[in-house]
Formats: structure tokens, C-alpha cells, sequence
């Protein structure tokens, strides 16, 4: 199973999604986090078909944190907690630029276009047009790449890579929105860190991974803090 599982409960699962793995599979064959977990949870019950909810998805050449709930209760807390922030995430991303200010928010309107997988920042008033907020922090450079911290305010589809790619920063390995530097099936964009309540006791639950994409070899003291 390429999906690593972190933290399994009655009500969750915690995981780490490699690059180049979907989360969920579109129509015909194609190998995906939900499929590979349900196998797992299926050999674990006795063959009782599990329930899976999907909370929130990573972009599949993105890495990272991902949680699963286990059961309908536990899709609706966390989905509440994802609406009202409770459940954050927070990204580490090498990008081919540096920006002139250290840290910032950066607000879009995006529109996707499903056609070509894909979506570009457009005009408000224009249809389909979603908001799009994020706020980023530069924590390293390196020649002309830096490493930056970003948190997101909304979940729009390619929203980081499209806003980042916008303002002349691709993310390194992200040839579909700019890049220079191109990787088959990852991009330097990994979901770092995740934090919620679980349903049960309601405690603060905190996870983190590393990035494993090659761009984020070249900022190693960072990275090891």
C-alpha cells in the first residue's frame, strides 16, 4: 500500500498521501488513497465493507496529510471544522521566485476549467468565478527559489499553485502552471501539517510529515527545525 496510515481510531484516520497518488479515483482503473484504505480496512474487519468519508483532498501530485473519517458522525464534525477552521492545514512550497514582500495574503477570484484540469485567476463578476484567499510567509531562499510557509483561507480547486504561478512564483516541479523545472508526478507543495478535534474527546489532535520532493533538498536547516 503506497497511502501510510499515521493515526487509525473508531473514528478517523490520519494519513500521508505520496505524490502521484489521486485521493479518489474518476471512472476506469486508476489506484487511489480511498481504494488502497478500504482493502486495508476491509482484511482488518472481516471483510465487512467500511465506511470511508472523504474530509478534504490534496491535488495528486501533491504530498502530504490527509484525514479520513470512519464513520457519518465523524465526516460531519470534521466537515464542520474544516468550514469554520478548526481543522488547519499548512503547507511548505519551493517556488521558482522569490517575493519582494516576506510575507503576505494573497486574494483571487479563480475559475476552473474542467475541460483541461486546470483553472486561472479571472475577474470577480465573471461566471464561476470563486474566491480564492491564502497567506504565505517566506522562510528561506536559495539563488532564485524560496521556501515558503502557506496557510489557505478557502479550498479552491489548484488554489495554490494557481495564485502562486500568477504572480511570476511556479511552484518548482509544477510544469502544468509555468515552472521551469519539471518532476513526473509531484510538485515541491506538501501538506505539512494538520490539526483537529477529534469527535471523540474532543482533544486536539496535531500531525506532521516531511517533504520528500527533491526541490526542498536545497533548504535542509530549514526543514530540520
Amino acid at each position: 500500500m503506497k497511502t501510510k496510515i499515521l493515526c487509525e481510531t473508531p473514528d478517523f484516520l490520519v494519513c500521508e498521501k505520496p505524490a502521484g497518488l489521486a485521493v479518489q479515483a474518476g471512472p476506469g482503473y486508476q489506484a487511489d488513497m480511498v481504494s488502497e484504505l478500504k482493502n486495508d480496512l476491509c482484511k482488518k474487519t472481516g471483510g465487512r465493507s467500511p465506511y470511508l468519508g472523504v474530509v478534504h483532498r490534496l491535488d495528486q501530485p501533491v504530498e502530504g496529510l490527509l484525514v479520513f473519517a470512519r464513520t457519518e458522525v465523524a465526516a460531519a464534525d470534521l466537515s464542520r471544522q474544516l468550514a469554520d477552521g478548526r481543522l488547519a492545514k499548512r503547507y511548505l512550497a519551493v517556488l521558482e521566485g522569490i517575493p519582494a514582500q516576506k510575507q503576505g495574503t494573497l486574494t483571487d477570484y479563480l475559475k476552473k476549467d474542467g475541460k483541461n484540469r486546470c483553472a486561472h485567476v479571472t475577474e470577480a463578476g465573471e461566471s464561476g468565478a470563486k474566491r480564492a484567499e491564502l497567506s504565505y510567509r517566506v522562510l528561506a531562499e536559495q539563488g532564485t527559489r524560496a521556501l515558503v510557509e502557506i496557510r489557505i483561507g478557502t479550498g479552491r480547486f489548484h488554489q495554490i499553485r494557481v495564485q502562486m504561478a500568477h504572480r511570476g512564483w511556479p511552484i518548482a516541479g509544477d510544469g502544468k502552471y509555468g515552472a521551469k523545472s519539471q518532476t513526473p508526478g509531484s510538485i515541491a507543495l506538501c501538506a505539512c501539517s494538520l490539526t483537529f478535534y477529534d469527535t471523540a474527546g474532543r482533544q486536539q489532535r496535531e500531525f506532521s510529515a516531511y517533504p520528500h520532493h527533491p526541490a526542498f533538498g536545497d533548504f535542509p536547516e530549514i526543514l530540520k527545525r
